[in-house]
């Protein structure tokens, strides 16, 4: 029976890093991070697998992003030996039925721990205390990067479209062009070296014109095509 008392230390080792992870995430996303990118991160910090991802490398160029990684690779190292160690500690005493019940102990409080976390409000409280409680720090605020703010991740982008002759856009009210892109949105046309604004656009698309449009970039390669 000594084996299983091992097991106590390990379940809240584990319990503890589930903890950390949440609070990490809330950290990134405090950041400017949306919250499921930030859960990904900061688990993925934790449990020291990396990927290579543009968010990743958003991770890197981000000061305060990086304060947080490190110390959630640091929690991370030191939970990982805590939970080796107790449980190695917990089966190597553990003989005959008391291996069996050590991990019948360690599956049970295992799914007590995920159940506890997914089915009850316990991990929302948590997240709101640690929330409330960085931002009375007042060293998160906000700080979105031009790709972020963009979505480029999620396949947005800017995209310029020049017409050529033939093009069915050429003699087109602008305005006629811009109502036809639908959820996307038109941001100027660049003629020469002139910059017409959307605001006030008016006049017909002419040869050589370059349009700035934002919008799904997918989308408009379908459009434009």
């Amino acid at each position: 029976m000594g084996g299983v008392y091992l097991l106590v230390p390990t379940l809240a080792a584990i319990a503890i890093s589930m903890l950390i992870v949440r609070a990490g995430a809330i950290a990134l996303m405090m950041t400017g991070m949306s919250y499921e990118k930030a859960k990904f991160q900061s688990l993925s910090a934790f449990s020291g697998t990396g990927f290579t991802t543009r968010e990743a490398e958003r991770v890197v160029n981000n000061t305060r992003r990086r304060k947080i990684v490190s110390w959630l690779m640091i929690l991370g190292n030191v939970g990982v030996v805590t939970v080796i160690v107790t449980a190695t500690s917990s089966f190597a005493r553990a003989k005959g039925l008391g291996m069996g019940l050590s991990v019948v102990v360690l599956i049970a409080g295992l799914a007590l721990i995920v159940f506890l976390a997914r089915h009850t409000p316990l991990a929302r409280h948590w997240e709101t205390f640690i929330q409330s409680r960085l931002k009375q720090l007042k060293i998160f605020e906000e700080e979105v990067t031009v790709d972020e703010l963009l979505h480029i991740a999620e396949g947005y982008g800017v995209v310029r479209v020049h017409l050529q002759e033939g093009s069915i856009f050429i003699g087109k009210q602008l305005s006629e062009v811009y109502a036809d892109l639908g959820q996307s949105l038109l941001l100027g046309v660049e003629r020469g070296r002139q910059w017409l604004p959307t605001p006030g656009l008016t006049g017909n698309a002419a040869v050589g014109d370059c349009l700035v449009i934002y919008g799904k970039v997918g989308d408009l390669s379908e459009h434009f095509d």
